[in-house]
């Protein structure tokens, strides 16, 4: 009678066993095959980088919107390193940065700033550039840029003015090069 009832707890116990093992194999991660690194194209990417931030931070900081260099620093790796990829796109960055700057300026203009609103103000964000279909996740860091540094909507002008200059230095230097094309889509 002793071994029917451990057979019993022991089979009761084998789901949660084989959902937290397949819940722990699941964090391991693959592994990339075949993945090599073209030098070249790095220093493509990088220069169009170096370029584009060199020109954005003098603005930026000129204007006393130094805070704008995270997010827009990350949109260059994306437009310069990844430059044919959905979330590089004209429409996804402006988009992305012009929705999420918005959201995040409205919350904090009737809420004001605290964790929670912090954490409620990115999921507005992530949630409103899915239904827009302009999801560009350094935008999500200009959401939280400008709940944490309350710069005032002035900062909505200046997040959208460096995501068009991204574009069009990404515009001009991108497609001087051969096997190269920016953008793929503009809208």
């Amino acid at each position: 009678m002793s071994l029917e009832r451990n057979t019993v707890k022991a089979s009761n116990s084998l789901p949660s066993n084989v959902f937290l093992n397949t819940y722990i194999t699941k964090m391991k991660g693959q592994k990339i095959k075949g993945y090599r690194i073209n030098f070249m194209e790095n220093v493509i990417s990088a220069t169009g980088g170096l370029i584009a931030m060199i020109i954005i931070a003098i603005l930026a900081i000129s204007l006393d919107y130094p805070m704008v260099l995270g997010p827009i620093g990350a949109t260059c790796l994306l437009v310069f390193a990844i430059h044919e990829g959905p979330f590089s796109q004209p429409l996804p960055v402006i988009g992305g940065h012009f929705i999420s700057t918005f959201a995040a300026l409205l919350l904090w203009s009737l809420f004001g700033k605290n964790p929670v609103i912090i954490g409620i103000t990115l999921a507005i964000a992530v949630f409103l550039m899915f239904i827009l279909k302009v999801v560009h996740p350094p935008a999500a860091a200009s959401a939280v840029v400008a709940i944490n540094t309350q710069p005032g909507w002035d900062y909505l002008f200046m997040i959208v003015f460096c995501s068009i200059l991204v574009i069009s230095i990404s515009v001009l230097y991108n497609n001087l090069f051969k096997n190269r094309q920016y953008p793929k889509q503009w809208f």
